[in-house]
């Protein structure tokens, strides 16, 4: 009998198997990078524990018929600890001492930003002095020597104000750069006066955490790999957001995974009738035809795996490496390789294997010999039952999150628009011999008209063989479907950000700063120039709040702004209810996304980036959120609740000459409307970027699997193709036919995946952006459809031509 080896399917199999090991791999490196990631522990490496304000909001939300879920979020800023908590630290058994420490960003004359300390601090590095000595006065800095200034010298320092004159005093040779100032300079600059941004504990050996946590009611005390987090908080703030996008992407390679490889072994299992009919008549039971179908899988699955496992680590290596490059994970986001995603990938290919090799196994396994060969040489006319009523309850629920999609915004949405598509993959895959069928009868027409003869033949060959028709069809629909979904609603995403925040801008120019922020006094040097009628300073951060999604409250991280009084002069985020000019005090302006049912004059709790509960008034409803962030805040409110006071921008109503202003402030510079435009669509494709790499490497093992899967079942075909030509077709003809019989399935599923992705898009430019339509690339589009068509053709006709010059006189094999 031939095997699983002899029919060519297991090259198929290992390969299809090999790179869905790969992808679920390296999924699964960026999941564990996420779940163990912290920030390297560098200026806090002395110390043994650091104490910190809380690090995270933790709430318990209420659940509809079901208990209390307690959620939390990660917070952006620093939260501060009073120099007063240092007290009782000191007296816990075993503490030496008790440094507070002060952060803050420092810009020097040559544009190179430096972070700001006290001197005592220095010791936690430590830090050694090279040359000079400690500062002593409150004009006196100690340098690192990559600053390239000398001992001696006198610089210009920017620090949460104008610059101002220091004389270098010392420098540091080792550590990251830096600026060290006497403790009382550090703590002025700083700007909060008794507060410190942590508490360095020095034991000198094992620090006592539970002791430490009592002796400092309501603060987080962090040891080991967490001190990392206490010193620099973007790894713990993006942190979630990876698992969550990791989980997405892995979930989705599964089940991409399960379709291809699961269509490509029932095609393999479909070619093979014969053989398990002629087992099932010599004696062989179910079980024994079903066990032999397993082991041969397993023989595929289990190399495959260990091979693709091994080999993800690398690829998720490389995916982790492009996101640092690119900016889009923050450079201490550490990369975590251990054989946990090899493992998982080993699993999750050799279960899906098996279980699809069983569940392609079960029918032609159970029916009777003699019928088993009768469809070996004809396809039954009709599907299963079981397989006619799950596709169309697929499709139903494929409905159901369409309608979630049009009545609900922001995630929500995004998240409904994602299960439909999942749902009408699977659904064409259980479908697809009807579709298959219909597109024949539409395609089949112009087939036949191209030509009269090699029409006909490939007309009847796709109708007669529905089934196969439809397996390949299937990752046809599903590469079209994934690329085109997960490409056209990050560019939809990036130019309705583009276009709301254009169409909401009133400023004619714009200060920004090449450094880490602008002075707040840069706003009100700029109102006092002549033709300057309103100057806003915006400060970005994250808040946290509960946001109603489908009836329940989640704790979601939103992004905001901190804008001034006169906002209203020179941004316009289309106010929908309530008034945009009471935006002070405890006020709150949300986006139409996450207002979830609150209107003008509610009241909802919310956290600040330190997580400070306000309670929020809400002042005003508006529409843009994608341009201006989810939440408007007051400019003083998040400012005094944020790691620095250092504006990001100012938006300026005027055209008056800006020069002296930007003179007067290091890596100041003003931009017209259109150069700041600019930036913040680089931005937003930039933060889009880990989506294009996901998608490019899903979307290559769905062209994977179609290649692997036509491949196989034009090999399958050598009868058939002898047949053609003992009955006086041409060896031309024979190939015309297979051209136009291309042209009748690949073009059947390249209609189902457009049709997934004409549903999709649209809705969810109308749910999420509120655009009337979606931003659709021509030219992404051709290369979508050029490079799965072009490779399936060439999976069809590449190993006909060489089966038909191979058997150059024809003969039955």
């Amino acid at each position: 009998m031939k095997r699983l080896e002899g029919k060519g399917a297991f090259a198929g199999v290992f390969a299809a198997l090999l790179f869905a090991a790969v992808l679920v791999g390296a999924c699964g490196v960026l999941l564990e990078s996420a779940l163990r990631a912290h920030a390297p522990v560098d200026r806090y490496a002395a110390a043994d524990a650091v104490v910190t304000g809380p690090q995270k909001v933790t709430q318990r939300m209420k659940r509809v018929g079901d208990d209390p879920e307690t959620q939390s979020r990660p917070l952006a800023e620093r939260a501060r600890v009073p120099v007063a908590a240092a007290g009782p630290l000191r007296s816990v058994p075993g503490v030496r001492a008790v440094v507070a420490d002060v952060s803050f960003p420092v810009l020097t004359s040559t544009g190179r930003a430096v972070t700001g300390h006290g001197w005592e601090s220095a010791a936690l590095r430590p830090y050694e002095l090279s040359e000079g000595r400690a500062p002593q006065g409150p004009d006196e800095v100690v340098l690192s020597r990559s600053a390239g200034a000398r001992t001696g010298s006198t610089v210009r320092l920017q620090a949460g104000g104008a610059p101002h004159a220091y004389r270098v005093t010392g420098l540091v040779s080792s550590g990251p750069a830096a600026a060290f100032f006497t403790t009382a300079t550090a703590t002025a600059l700083n700007g909060h006066p008794g507060q410190a941004d942590a508490l360095a504990v020095l034991t000198g050996g094992k620090p006592d955490a539970a002791a430490l946590r009592k002796a400092a009611p309501g603060l987080t005390v962090a040891t080991g790999a967490a001190r990392g987090d206490a010193e620099d908080r973007a790894v713990a703030t993006a942190r979630p957001d990876i698992v969550e996008i990791a989980g997405s992407f892995g979930g989705v390679a599964v089940m991409t995974a399960l379709v291809v490889v699961g269509g490509l072994i029932a095609l393999s299992v479909r070619e093979r009738g014969r053989e398990f009919a002629l087992l099932r008549a010599v004696g062989a039971t179910p079980w024994q035809v079903r066990g032999r179908l397993v082991r041969e899988t397993a023989r595929a699955a289990v190399p495959a795996g260990l091979i693709g496992g091994v080999l993800s680590l690398g690829a998720g290596a490389a995916m982790h490496a492009a996101m640092i490059r690119k900016g889009v994970l923050p450079d201490g986001f550490g990369l975590s390789l251990t054989p946990l995603p090899a493992l998982a990938a080993l699993a999750v290919t050799v279960l899906a294997a098996t279980a699809s090799a069983l569940l392609a196994s079960l029918r032609v396994s159970r029916i009777r010999p003699v019928q088993a060969l009768g469809e070996s040489a004809a396809e039954p006319a009709r599907l299963p039952r079981w397989r006619v009523v799950t596709g169309v309850v697929l499709l139903v629920a494929g409905a159901n999150a369409l309608g979630v999609a049009a009545v609900t915004t922001g995630p929500t949405a995004s998240a409904s628009l994602g299960g439909l598509v999942m749902a009408l993959i699977v659904s064409v895959a259980l479908l697809g011999p009807l579709l298959a069928r219909a597109g024949e009868r539409v395609l089949g027409r112009t087939a036949a008209a191209l030509s009269p003869v090699a029409g006909r033949l490939a007309r009847h060959a796709a109708s007669a063989a529905a089934l196969r028709a439809g397996s390949i069809m299937t990752p046809v629909a599903l590469a079209i479907a994934f690329a085109g979904v997960q490409l056209f609603a990050q560019s939809t995403i990036a130019h309705a950000t583009t276009a709301q925040f254009a169409a909401g801008n009133r400023a004619d120019q714009v200060i920004v700063a090449s450094g880490p922020g602008l002075p707040q006094g840069a706003a009100d040097a700029a109102r006092r120039v002549p033709g300057v009628t309103a100057a806003t300073p915006v400060k970005r951060t994250t808040v946290v709040m509960a946001v109603k999604e489908l009836g329940e409250k989640n704790l979601r991280s939103l992004t905001a702004q901190g804008v001034g009084a006169d906002a209203a002069a020179t941004m316009d985020p289309k106010v929908a209810s309530g008034g945009f000019g009471a935006l002070r005090g405890d006020a709150v302006a949300l986006s139409r996304d996450v207002a979830g049912g609150l209107h003008a004059g509610s009241t909802t709790p919310l956290w600040l980036g330190d997580g400070t509960r306000i309670d929020a008034r809400v002042v005003a409803v508006y529409e843009r959120g994608l341009g201006f962030g989810d939440v408007l805040l007051p400019h003083d409110l998040v400012a005094a609740h944020s790691s620095t006071s250092l504006d990001d921008h100012v938006l300026v109503r005027g055209d008056a000459d800006l020069r002296s202003v930007t003179a007067a402030y290091l890596g100041a510079q003003a931009v017209d409307r259109d150069a700041f435009g600019a930036r913040l669509s680089d931005e937003t494709r930039l933060q889009g970027f880990i989506n294009y790499v996901v998608v490019g490497a899903i979307a290559g093992f769905i062209v994977i699997g179609l290649v692997t899967t036509l491949a196989l079942a034009t090999a399958a075909r050598r009868r058939e193709f002898a047949l053609l030509r003992l009955v006086g077709a041409t060896r031309r003809q024979v190939l015309r036919m297979l051209r136009l019989e291309a042209l009748i399935v690949l073009g059947t599923g390249a209609t189902a995946g457009s049709l997934i992705v004409a549903v999709v898009v649209p809705a969810f430019a109308t749910a999420v952006t509120g655009l009337p339509l979606p931003a659709v690339s021509p030219l992404t589009c051709a290369a979508i459809l050029a490079t799965v068509a072009g490779s399936g053709a060439a999976a069809i006709l590449l190993p006909a031509r060489a089966m038909l010059r191979r058997h150059s006189s024809p003969k039955l094999p």
